[in-house]
């Protein structure tokens, strides 16, 4: 899984949660991909926000930032070793990327692109950190055509950067694709063109992982698009007592959803210090089941409060940027 990077699996990233944004300007200024621009900010801005905020790489706990410092660097003298390996390429920048620094990670993979430009990976991986610095529009061209690459071939296991506590990896390439490509067109609100690209992963899921979070951003695009009957019968696999590995805030949503469970049981586990991404994660879910059923100003609070909590570049996060700027609401 990708820890502490706004991946598909939330649970298995508590050891991030307790992450705190640090907004302290430098004098040096870097260049910064944004939603359609490119914007010069501060040294060490890696996005920034819906709102125009700058947004800074998170303090990670000491030990944690110790054992990703060590795997990048194992991951650099494996492609120092053998500088033509798309597969040493992919891996430093994934690692570069787990440690917040997106930026760098895209000039990675966009050097991969090039060397190997029928490599989907690498417009896989750069697709979702477009998406974690909130260029949804590049992120939206890379996924397709990361698509578009691997259309009718066979599908491999997508290897984790930071396995699970089964260590047993659930997603594949090309379901992380799809995955990706559906997030960014929802993002951007296009939830109709979003809908059939879920539709497609679902089908293809091949354990209750892929298919509980597939069908929850499935699920929300179906109402967001009006479609509150389509989107009541993809509910209808989800019961108690899923083997569910990674996904479990997005399966305790789906059980909301379904009427399962009442939405006080999300507020409690939403109060856990050490577990700010599954904060986000249920955060943006439970605002979006007040909104589609019409409670506007309970979805903008919880909302809000999301973005109060980090972590920025969690999925949760970005939505609920995304929906309020949509809704003319601000930040806080």
């Amino acid at each position: 899984m990708e820890t502490g990077t706004g991946s598909r699996r939330p649970d298995a990233s508590r050891t991030l949660a307790a992450i705190v944004l640090v907004f302290a300007l430098g004098a040096c200024v870097t260049r910064v991909a944004t939603t359609s621009t490119v914007t010069e900010l501060p040294a060490g801005t890696e996005a920034v926000s819906l709102f125009n905020e700058p947004l800074f790489p998170a303090p990670l706990p000491p030990a944690v930032r110790e054992r990703m410092v060590a795997q990048l660097t194992a991951a650099r003298a494996e492609l120092a070793a053998a500088p033509t390996s798309a597969d040493a390429r992919i891996w430093v920048g994934r690692r570069t990327a787990y440690l917040g620094r997106f930026q760098e990670a895209i000039a990675i993979f966009t050097e991969g692109a090039e060397l190997f430009p029928n490599d989907a990976r690498m417009f896989r991986h750069r697709g979702h950190r477009y998406i974690s610095v909130r260029n949804f529009r590049s992120a939206v061209a890379d996924l397709e055509r990361a698509h578009t690459l691997t259309r009718g071939q066979p599908d491999d296991v997508e290897p984790d950067g930071q396995p699970n506590a089964r260590n047993i990896p659930t997603s594949t390439l090309q379901g992380n694709i799809r995955y990706h490509l559906g997030l960014a067109h929802y993002l951007r609100g296009d939830f109709t063109k979003a809908i059939p690209i879920y539709e497609e992963d679902l089908a293809a899921a091949r354990n209750v992982d892929a298919r509980v979070a597939t069908t929850h951003w499935l699920y929300m695009a179906l109402q967001r698009a009006g479609r509150p009957a389509d989107a009541e019968r993809v509910l209808a696999p989800i019961v108690p007592g899923l083997d569910v590995v990674e996904n479990g805030t997005y399966y305790r949503l789906l059980l909301l959803y379904k009427g399962l469970i009442p939405p006080d049981s999300i507020l409690p586990a939403m109060a856990d210090p050490s577990a700010a991404l599954d904060e986000a994660t249920l955060g943006y879910g439970l605002a979006n089941w007040h909104y589609y059923h019409g409670r506007r100003a309970a979805a903008v609070a919880l909302w809000r409060r999301v973005i109060a909590v980090g972590p920025w570049a969690s999925f949760g996060y970005i939505a609920s940027e995304a929906d309020l700027a949509r809704l003319g609401e601000q930040p806080r």
